[in-house]
């Protein structure tokens, strides 16, 4: 180990802009072992280790970084699995460079940070490849029953753990994979569809099921559910989008960004395309308004669907942007333009179909509540032509007690309001996680809250037991 000052960081080959943009493969290949060991090496085993205070799992990194070092690879495997369902997911969708390489010791040191997420993707497909994945088997199965709604990251982490302590766990999903965002949110280049799949097949195995094309509320009750099983997990994400301040409701061609995301996934895995033209960027000048991470996916998308131009309007300066630096790295490489400073202010259209937006240029004034600088008006106005406009404003939560027919506890943004230390809703047979609870945010958060809320099912079920059996 300490050996930061000998070595210098290196990242994996990654595919050259103009081959990668001819398809939607993951664009990082994967270190080989003596790579590994070499990079896990440079770790300098701090006494305080800001990596893992810095990442949302409180993942132990250092321990497994030595590890790999070592040559010990199941024992890092096991490490590193203690406390991630998911870690070849985390490996390649985590923004590191803002949560755990970002605020690494040797990287603050000037040395360049540990390529933690690369070396936890490569620990975990030689995990797979080694046969050391097995299923779940659990020492103590019981009668008790979880229904679980949604199988995003949230929904999936806490299968795996309640599976686990033996329960019967049932997990219903409106669409007809199961993934979630992970399936039908980010795109291959990031996340091949292949990796979530084979953890879905690892569930199964290990006793979950899934009830896809199952949608709670429409082909199932919630009253269904609150009669037949012991617990329920909400775990529905947020999927509704934020909208403009300019109109858009009669546009046809400005979308938002999850159905355009949605629909390039779909095709990708085999479905038949959709009738709505829009959807495909081909030959189109494409616009995407956002700043975020599902922007550079849309960005990234359209430029891969062989758009004539793609340019993203972002209200703020490259350096205040919301979304991962590396992801806005990927996306300049690969040909998007990028118009900082800029506010959308007009579409202007023709029969429905807008044929170019109007932003305002802006300057950047003091801090807000998040710490960023607001954009201010300067009076200049411009426009870019567009033959689609994609919105990826970011996304709110539906009314899901609407939709259920329920009456739970809502916060002011309409997220599910939870005891944070128990993931309780104000019905205490409910438990919400992840997306619909926090709002939009990262899939590692997802996967915490997820291992986090599983704890809770299980101590309020054998409490359940307890009181009965004294009874």
């Amino acid at each position: 180990m300490l050996e930061f000052h000998k070595k210098n960081q290196q990242n994996p080959d990654k595919t050259e802009p103009e081959k990668r943009i001819k398809d939607f493969q993951e664009i990082y290949r994967q270190f080989d072992q003596n790579t590994s060991i070499e990079q896990s090496s440079r770790c300098s085993q701090c006494g305080v280790p800001f990596c893992q205070i810095h990442c949302p799992l409180n993942n132990n990194i250092p321990d497994w970084l030595r590890y790999i070092a070592e040559g010990r690879l199941k024992e890092a495997y096991e490490i590193s699995t203690s406390t991630n369902a998911f870690p070849e997911v985390c490996g390649r969708v985590c923004p590191q460079d803002r949560l755990c390489e970002g605020n690494c010791v040797v990287e603050q040191a000037g040395f360049g940070a540990i390529t933690i997420g690369n070396l936890e993707k490569y620990l975990t497909e030689v995990a797979w490849e080694k046969g050391w994945i097995k299923k779940i088997n659990s020492s103590s199965p019981n009668n008790q029953k979880i229904a679980i709604i949604g199988s995003g990251p949230a929904g999936m982490a806490a299968a795996s753990y309640l599976v686990k302590q033996g329960y019967q766990v049932d997990v219903f999903e409106k669409n007809d994979r199961a993934g979630g965002l992970m399936i039908y949110g980010i795109p291959n280049f990031k996340l091949d569809k292949s990796v979530v799949e084979r953890r879905t097949e690892w569930l199964s195995e290990s006793g979950v099921k899934f009830h896809l094309k199952k949608e709670v509320g429409k082909n199932i009750s919630f009253q269904e559910l609150e009669k037949d099983y012991d617990a329920i997990l909400v775990a529905t994400g947020v999927y509704k989008a934020r909208q403009l301040d300019i109109e858009t409701k009669n546009i046809e061609n400005s979308l938002p960004a999850l159905d355009f995301l949605i629909e390039s996934n779909r095709v990708g895995l085999g479905d038949t395309p959709s009738k709505n033209k829009f959807l495909d960027a081909k030959d189109k000048h494409v616009v995407v308004i956002g700043g975020g991470d599902t922007a550079m996916d849309c960005v990234r998308t359209a430029i891969r669907q062989k758009a004539k131009e793609v340019t993203c309007l972002y209200r703020r300066n490259k350096e205040n942007m919301p979304g991962s630096a590396r992801e806005v790295l990927n996306a300049e490489q690969e040909g998007v333009k990028f118009n900082w400073l800029s506010v959308p202010s007009k579409i202007i259209s023709q029969d429905k179909s807008a044929s170019s937006l109007a932003y305002k240029v802006a300057a950047l004034g003091e801090a807000d509540e998040t710490g960023r600088r607001k954009p201010i008006d300067t009076g200049v106005e411009k426009q870019i032509k567009s033959d689609l406009i994609i919105q990826a404003l970011g996304f709110e939560p539906e009314d899901l007690n609407q939709h259920f027919g329920t009456d739970l506890e809502l916060t002011s943004w309409n997220t599910i309001k939870v005891d944070f230390k128990k993931f309780q809703t104000s019905n205490p047979k409910v438990f919400a996680a992840g997306d619909i609870v926090r709002g939009a945010s990262l899939v590692v958060w997802a996967i915490h809250d997820g291992r986090e809320v599983a704890k809770s099912i299980h101590q309020f079920l054998e409490n359940k037991l307890v009181k009965k059996k004294a009874s």
